[in-house]
């Protein structure tokens, strides 16, 4: 081969090279993903020190007919893997049947798209003809090497409650860690008004969220209540949920989730503890067993 061809192939070469590393680098992040990472920048202090004594953080709001809870985390799991074991339908109804009043879960086709058909209800063992129906359409949005989101909508709820949205998205972060938000919120009418003020006038008069409003005179947090700590105690249910399940997310690793979902809904006792953990385990067995079969 003579020099000038040798060089006339390097040259082919490198503009190879220039031309694919020109390609990668096109494809600018979306404004979801700059968005995201820009609130993990805002919350790197928060992340670091709170009252939750992991990398996260809790916001709520109320309006007259919406309540809404966001959650910001860090996971020590690498975004490829949060992205490929937090996608797909099935999956989902693996995390979602963590939450103590999930009483089954199935994905199923429609001419609509994917539906999550989902049954909630108390917090023991109850009948699936006794649960309150919530059929969600599960969207997966935008799926990119370093962002992800996945949408759940229900139009209707139990209660006369609606517009029921679970949405998550990640994004990649420094350190092999991935950054998620998740959102939890629904809408709500008089009669799911009503319903909710007799259930915090009696048994759940007691019950309180997580974000204070400074502190009691005893000196302990005075923590809200109300219908906004009960969106956050939700928001809390479902994001521990999702964390359970990355860290066991194998077939063979129900009862291990299940187990850690139990445990770190403990670490917030005044606000999530319900039941036994005994009672929690025995319940969701029979729950996980039954939707095997029910339709």
């Amino acid at each position: 081969m003579t020099v000038s061809k040798c060089i006339n192939l390097a040259g082919s070469v490198l503009l190879l090279c220039l031309c694919g590393a020109t390609d990668a680098q096109a494809a600018p992040e979306s404004a979801s993903a700059i968005s995201l990472r820009a609130k993990y920048a805002e919350l790197t202090s928060k992340l670091t020190s709170n009252q939750f004594k992991r990398p996260l953080v809790l916001e709520s709001s109320e309006t007259p007919d919406t309540l809404k809870g966001d959650i910001y985390a860090l996971v020590d799991h690498p975004f490829t893997e949060v992205s490929t074991v937090l996608n797909g339908p099935s999956r989902w109804c693996d995390v979602l049947i963590l939450h103590l009043n999930t009483k089954y879960c199935r994905a199923a086709n429609s001419d609509a798209g994917t539906t999550l058909n989902v049954s909630v209800g108390k917090k023991d063992d109850q009948q699936l003809d006794a649960a309150y129906r919530v059929n969600f359409l599960y969207r997966q949005g935008t799926s990119a090497p370093t962002y992800f989101d996945t949408r759940l909508d229900a139009k209707k709820g139990p209660l006369g409650t609606s517009n029921y949205r679970i949405m998550l998205e990640a994004v990649e972060v420094p350190g092999n860690k991935t950054f998620l938000h998740l959102t939890y919120s629904y809408t709500f009418g008089f009669t799911s008004k009503i319903a909710m003020q007799a259930y915090l006038s009696t048994v759940g008069s007691d019950k309180v969220g997580f974000t204070s409003n400074g502190k009691q005179a005893d000196g302990q947090p005075d923590y809200i209540g109300g219908m906004r700590g009960v969106v956050e105690r939700n928001t809390m249910r479902y994001y521990l949920a999702i964390d359970s399940y990355l860290d066991a997310p194998a077939a063979a690793q129900v009862d291990t989730r299940l187990q850690g979902w139990f445990a770190a809904t403990e670490e917030y006792p005044l606000q999530l503890h319900e039941v036994e953990r005994s009672d929690y385990l025995a319940m969701k067995r029979h729950e996980i067993e039954r939707q095997k079969t029910a339709q």
